[in-house]
């Protein structure tokens, strides 16, 4: 089923037994941001949340961990909420093969209903603002999807851009925006200042699941968000024109936010808690001005916890990172079974392979750190052989308790470009990445003992089905 609103899906959820209603009073601090940071440690199947009695605020509704476990994540994409994780990466990629899929265009969005413009914009008035972590250094907004387009060429829907990223609420009308230089909208904003101009962006709080999902996916530079939106549906992703931008839109967001980040302003932004388990302290940042505000009547706001993993965050990165790897990598090399993407925002890599000669591994673990994913985030790459389920951590663990050999098997490339979040980097934004292979050798390779590994039984598998139907009737 494809959702074309956050509150059609928040109604799916309900339904699923996959929402949880908190109508007690809370304190907007530290409650909120508490409770979403408890919530995924119910496990795969942990329940979003949804907050309408809110300490301080008349109108607050507030939800929380919208994509937070395997099964809400399941539901956004029309799967059984009991999906796995490695089937619903199985059927990311199949989708993936219908990108991409053009969005269709559709009149009277419903965040149309009220507006705010000019001196009158005031975003207090509109979103009910929290801290999550307590080293933050202010409110923020961290799971709305920007939109912009290339200066250069602004007809071209390839080169738009919808994506992800953190904004520090610096007043009623002005924001800080932290534009990772890998990212599409870093190129964006280097055009326009280059042409000394200002960059117009639509933000956009409050979208149905599967945009979200999109807006989190490492596409190349000329792919459309929207499209593969569409794939992930199997239904046109709804949007429409923003009034004051012109940018497109989700046609169901809660809230559009139109302004322009100012060319060559910075100011500090942050610290802020992020997905890698530690704050990233100030640093000077893009500023935007707000020009308008859209939004529905008695807005939802939707709000994203991050901090030490699993979070939220990591659900809703994880099969979004690993499969255009995959498809990437698929590419290049056909030999490639699967790709694990799933740790910290793809910062290690695990990818199992078959090889075509000695040193094949090496190879593609060097290739996924030319992706653009890996130019900005993988740092480890672990690569195992075809018969290692890389979703399979014992398994994982196996292959590099067995097959890797420090003598050969490490390689270490100095000095190559990551986000500059990743805390590892004594230099923030460049860091030595290690490629480990821990696959058997094939000729030329003649190092080490392989010849007789023991092999899973051929009644194994029959035995599996067996024990876990015994197992479901107890």
């Amino acid at each position: 089923m494809a959702y074309d609103d956050l509150r059609g899906f928040l109604d799916a959820l309900d339904e699923a037994g996959q929402l949880l209603r908190v109508t007690e009073e809370v304190r907007p601090e530290p409650d909120i941001a508490a409770a979403a940071n408890a919530a995924p440690r119910l496990g795969d199947a942990a329940p979003a949340l949804y907050f309408d009695n809110v300490r301080g605020f008349t109108d607050a509704r507030i939800a929380m961990n919208v994509h937070g476990s395997w099964a809400n994540h399941a539901l956004a994409l029309g799967l059984p909420k009991e999906t796995p994780a490695k089937e619903q990466v199985a059927e990311f990629i199949r989708r993936w093969d219908r990108f991409p899929l053009a969005p269709e265009w559709r009149e009277d969005p419903p965040w149309a209903q009220n507006t705010l413009e000019g001196d009158d914009v005031d975003i207090f008035r509109v979103l009910p603002l929290i801290r999550l972590n307590d080293g933050d250094g202010g409110f923020y907004i961290d799971k709305a999807a920007v939109v912009s387009k290339d200066p250069d060429d602004p007809e071209n829907s390839g080169k738009q851009n919808v994506g992800v990223y953190r904004i520090e609420v610096k007043g009623k009308r002005k924001l800080a925006l932290q534009p990772v230089p890998m990212h599409d909208i870093a190129l964006h904003l280097r055009t326009a200042e280059e042409r000394g101009e200002d960059l117009p962006v639509a933000i956009t709080l409050g979208n149905d699941p599967v945009v979200t999902i999109a807006a989190s996916t490492p596409m190349k530079y000329e792919e459309n968000e929207y499209e593969l939106a569409g794939a992930l549906r199997g239904a046109p992703a709804p949007i429409a024109k923003a009034p004051l931008t012109g940018l497109p839109v989700p046609w169901g967001s809660e809230v559009v936010i139109e302004g322009v980040i100012e060319g060559r302003k910075r100011e500090i932004e942050g610290p802020f808690g992020e997905f890698t388990g530690h704050y990233s302290g100030g640093r000077s940042m893009p500023v935007i001005r707000i020009d308008r505000i859209s939004y529905r009547t008695d807005p939802v706001f939707e709000h994203l916890y991050l901090g030490m993993p699993w979070t939220e965050c990591d659900y809703l990165i994880a099969a979004n990172t690993a499969v255009p790897l995959y498809k990437q990598l698929k590419a290049d090399f056909p030999e490639v079974q699967a790709v694990n993407a799933s740790y910290t925002h793809g910062l290690v890599v695990i990818v199992s392979t078959k090889k075509r000669y000695g040193g094949f591994a090496k190879a593609v673990g060097l290739r996924v750190l030319t992706t653009p994913h890996g130019l900005g985030y993988a740092t480890t790459v672990i690569v195992v052989d075809e018969d290692v389920d890389p979703f399979n951590l014992p398994q994982v663990m196996w292959a590099l308790s067995t097959k890797m050999n420090p003598s050969g098997d490490l390689i270490r490339i100095p000095n190559l470009p990551v986000v500059e979040l990743a805390p590892q980097a004594n230099t923030p934004g460049v860091v030595d990445k290690l490629v480990i292979d821990a696959t058997t050798p094939v000729g030329a390779d003649r190092r080490g003992n392989y010849g007789n590994q023991v092999r899973d039984l051929p009644e194994a598998a029959e035995w599996l089905t067996r024990l876990q139907a015994l197992a479901a009737r107890r």
